[in-house]
């Protein structure tokens, strides 16, 4: 009893985190906590391509982008509490930068992309799992704190090859797997939007970042609509690549060595014109030459606005378990009509299954059962969503077969999971595998069958939720994210509209109507944290998905959504004020 009165090793490691980047706030010259000038907020109201044009011909200095960013991000961390490690200074030491204007030769190991300094002066922050050199990748575990990477990962090596300014790390959930992003390690991230609710996880920290203008571009890491789910809380813009697209090498997971979904670094914007700009510069400078797991494929523009060809979109409504509410639901039928209205074809899609595709996904993602459960110090727990579904890997399962046969009859989804959720043998994974790539084939042959260009859908049922709230909708309501994770296919989310308490109300005997009474129970729970009036203002997204190796093709097919809003007059607004 006598140690219960000291702090645990837990705990120790937690508040020296926070004390640790609490005193790099500290520590900044009091000009970071001035407003920001008229030059400043010129300055950071200009594009990617912008920033790179002006501080290349020595218009602006990279100093400058920096400062004007750091106010903004600190502006941020007050607010949100979005920020994982500070590096201001540290940014600007890199030799791309540090020998701005001067015009030295780079090392000759760079190639010619990198040389040119094709990113210099962009302000990019990076997802707390993503390694730099000297310091912590924690995956939100406070066995963690205090152990700096010695190596920084490949993307991270381009980018400030490039001259990014890479000037700060997000906060992440402990475990990663959340729907909320909160941890004991760095605390809870609100959403900028309205601080009572969450920003999404698992790169929470960064979708508030860029929500409240203190980067440029996020790297981020999604598996089941970790980039996707916040971009769609925080109404900024995301694209999740195929497996092999990106640089990936270097980054810390909560499941590492899981391939049969695989986990994708990726990042987010705050404008769609810096996420497209962004992605062609960093294919540019041939990832592959940093990255082993890179397929070496070069940048190929796609415009179909030139072509003027009219497109066909395939709408998936549902994904057989959580309907999507009346707000996400309203945002991609504005969609719809906005596309109808251009000429473009829209029709509704019958994929495979999508819920038998999901039961093959989450028995390949929970296969182990034991590594994240392993990573918890003593007194360290992950969200309430994530801890359900180890429980749940955890009964016995004789236990569960018997809840199975009594809840069959009345709920069939929840005695579906309840069959399938356990720990599996390495011949039971690879079952999985063989129908996760007979799904995967059933879907391509779809795809080709209809001719479609691309897949809409909603990227989760919900707005963004209070805090506290992901115990109720679970981890299960990410479905529409895991779905193309599980497919390997591209995936952006691009903000449309925001909630509306007049227009998105749930009928107000809804619940004795025969459509909720038919939902399962696990969307009948999941319902209740659905308020239109609590959530009014907050962003609202959709999906697009492309097929595989198409992340050109889908951020074009996120322009011609965003033009034809703009045409009809609906435009997304950050009315994030701080």
């Amino acid at each position: 009893m006598l140690f219960s009165f000291f702090p645990s090793a837990h705990q120790h490691a937690c508040a020296r985190k926070q004390q640790e980047r609490q005193s790099k706030i500290d520590s900044l010259p009091a000009i970071y906590s001035a407003p920001l000038s008229l030059l400043e907020e010129k300055i950071h109201a200009l594009s990617i391509s912008q920033l790179v044009s002006q501080c290349r011909s020595g218009t602006i200095s990279p100093s400058a982008i920096m400062l004007a960013y750091a106010k903004k991000t600190l502006v941020a961390q007050r607010a949100t509490n979005c920020v994982s490690d500070i590096m201001f200074q540290e940014a600007l030491l890199i030799p791309p930068v540090a020998n701005w204007g001067l015009g030295v030769d780079l090392d000759a190991g760079i190639n010619e992309a990198a040389r040119e300094r094709s990113l210099l002066g962009v302000p990019v922050s990076i997802k707390d799992t993503v390694n730099i050199q000297g310091h912590d990748s924690t995956i939100g575990y406070s066995k963690n704190v205090g152990k700096p990477s010695a190596s920084s990962s490949a993307i991270v090596r381009l980018l400030q090859d490039a001259g990014a300014l890479v000037h700060v790390k997000t906060t992440v959930p402990a475990g990663l797997l959340a729907i909320e992003t909160a941890s004991d390690v760095f605390g809870r991230t609100d959403n900028p939007y309205n601080p009572d609710f969450t920003v999404g996880a698992s790169t929470g920290g960064g979708g508030a970042l860029l929500a409240c203008g203190g980067s440029k571009i996020e790297i981020g890491t999604d598996i089941a609509g970790s980039v996707r789910i916040p971009a769609h809380f925080c109404g900024i813009w995301s694209l999740k690549a195929s497996s092999g697209r990106f640089p990936s090498w270097g980054t810390e997971s909560s499941m590492a060595g899981l391939e049969s979904v695989p986990i994708i670094t990726s990042p987010m914007a705050g404008s769609l014109v810096d996420l497209r700009d962004f992605w062609k510069r960093v294919i540019a400078c041939e990832p592959w030459q940093y990255d082993h797991t890179c397929v070496p494929l070069p940048w190929k523009d796609v415009n179909l606005r030139d072509e003027g060809r009219k497109l066909k979109w395939g709408i998936v409504w549902e994904d057989g378990l959580i309907p999507p509410t009346p707000a996400c639901k309203r945002a991609l039928s504005i969609v719809i009509a906005a596309l109808k209205k251009q000429g473009h074809e829209v029709v509704d899609f019958h994929p495979p299954n999508v819920w038998d595709g999901l039961k093959i996904g989450y028995q390949l993602l929970f296969s182990d059962g034991q590594q994240i459960k392993n990573a918890l110090s003593p007194g360290e727990k992950v969200n309430m969503a994530a801890m359900a579904i180890l429980d749940l890997l955890h009964l016995p399962r004789l236990m569960k077969r018997i809840l199975a046969y009594f809840t069959g009859a009345d709920d069939a989804a929840s005695s579906e999971l309840l069959e399938i959720m356990h720990t599996k043998s390495v011949l039971e994974d690879r079952q999985n595998v063989v129908a996760r790539d007979a799904y995967r084939a059933e879907w391509h042959r779809k795809w080709v069958e209809e001719g479609l260009d691309f897949v809409l859908t909603v990227p989760i049922s919900f707005p963004a939720i209070e805090h506290g709230a992901s115990e109720k909708t679970t981890l299960i309501c990410a479905g529409y994210t895991f779905l193309f994770s599980l497919l390997d296919y591209p995936a952006g989310v691009l903000p449309v509209t925001n909630v509306d308490k007049e227009l998105d109300n749930l009928p107000e005997d809804f619940v004795d109507s025969d459509q909720f009474k038919s939902y399962p129970a696990v969307a009948k729970t999941a319902y209740s944290v659905y308020d239109a009036a609590k959530m009014h203002g907050l962003p609202l997204g959709v999906q697009v998905v492309g097929r595989r190796f198409e992340e050109e093709k889908v951020l074009e097919g996120m322009q011609v959504i965003e033009d034809a809003l703009h045409q009809q007059g609906s435009v997304f607004v950050n009315a994030v004020n701080l």
